[in-house]
């Protein structure tokens, strides 16, 4: 969650100045390579506090080819204001997730601009725009899935930080639903750590744009000053505030136990202690208590571990997805 931005390369960074500085780097290198933007209307999706994004759509990409038995479906989650367009640089033979093996769903989060957002919303643009959950974002992703893919079962889940949490929620929302599920310095509950973080990004974004851009000038950084212009405040704040929300255990009445025995899936976490940026206590304690498979990296990088331990993570993870599941339902539950 390193200020729980994204690089020109696709990985996280750890500033919000970072990302600025980048941004005129991403859009020529990340993006052009891309596969198509696709989008899938919802209609009205009803939130988990009874509020309503109206003529709600969530952003997907896609590569590689779904088999008949439609079975090899994996869907890869993004990190905080990350997009599927960034997703795909992961995605590749000998990458994360290898799209020649897996029909690959790369996905956009409710309030990162290209999925239903406060900036893009016609009907609840801004503040209006309906507060969210994690629960919430897996929601949206889960009907894209079942609506427009007509997928019963996943064979996977992936995701890096904000990612990560959704795999968590994943679990918990849709037993049975996936064959394994790959969570990446991510974590089932946030912690008063990564509140505090939260809440200084929602303070940051808060103070008025022309007030950013002119010190990112200061700083004579330009490319984080014209980041600083683009930057929608509100996307940056729902997005933070789904994650101090994160709780996957509150309806175990927050027992790591009973939620870790509610999981129908074979679990990978992939974390260091070394992170400073999501803590990584609640994700070892989960799989800790799920038995699951544990990859710590050493940390050299903190948060940005998975990148600069791609070496490590990336066969790991391949691995992982390419050995048959053992005692899992290879189909959704009744």
């Amino acid at each position: 969650m390193p200020s729980l931005i994204s690089r020109e390369d696709g990985r996280p960074a750890w500033t919000m100045r970072a990302l600025g500085a980048s941004l005129a780097l991403l859009i020529p290198s990340a993006l052009a390579c891309a596969p198509s933007q696709r989008v899938a209307r919802l209609g009205d999706l009803r939130l988990q506090s009874g509020a309503i994004i109206s003529d709600a759509f969530v952003g997907y990409r896609t590569l590689g080819t779904l088999n008949a038995a439609k079975s090899n479906a994996v869907l890869v989650t993004p990190w905080y204001q990350g997009n599927s367009g960034q997703l795909a640089g992961q995605i590749g033979p000998g990458k994360l997730v290898d799209s020649s093996t897996y029909f690959v769903i790369m996905v956009d989060a409710l309030g990162n601009g290209v999925s239903s957002s406060p900036s893009n919303s016609a009907r609840q643009p801004g503040a209006s725009f309906p507060v969210f959950t994690i629960g919430d974002i897996v929601e949206s992703h889960y009907q894209l899935v079942t609506r427009t893919f007509q997928l019963s079962h996943l064979h996977a889940v992936v995701g890096i930080s904000m990612g990560g949490m959704q795999v968590f929620q994943w679990m918990m929302a849709h037993p049975g639903f996936i064959d394994k599920s790959v969570s990446i310095v991510g974590s089932p509950q946030s912690q008063p750590d990564d509140h505090a973080r939260c809440e200084g990004i929602i303070r940051a974004v808060q103070v008025p744009r022309w007030t950013r851009t002119r010190q990112a000038l200061a700083r004579l950084q330009p490319r984080a000053a014209l980041h600083e212009l683009r930057i929608h405040p509100y996307d940056y704040i729902r997005q933070a505030q789904a994650i101090t929300a994160l709780d996957v255990l509150r309806g175990f009445g927050g027992s790591m136990e009973r939620a870790a025995s509610a999981i129908r899936t074979e679990l990978m976490v992939v974390s260091t202690w070394q992170d400073r940026e999501v803590n990584p206590k609640p994700a070892f304690d989960f799989a800790r208590a799920a038995g699951a498979k544990v990859l710590e990296l050493d940390g050299r990088c903190g948060h940005q571990a998975p990148s600069c331990e791609r070496a490590t993570v990336w066969p790991a993870v391949a691995g992982f997805l390419g050995h048959e599941p053992q005692g899992v339902p290879s189909r959704a539950l009744p």
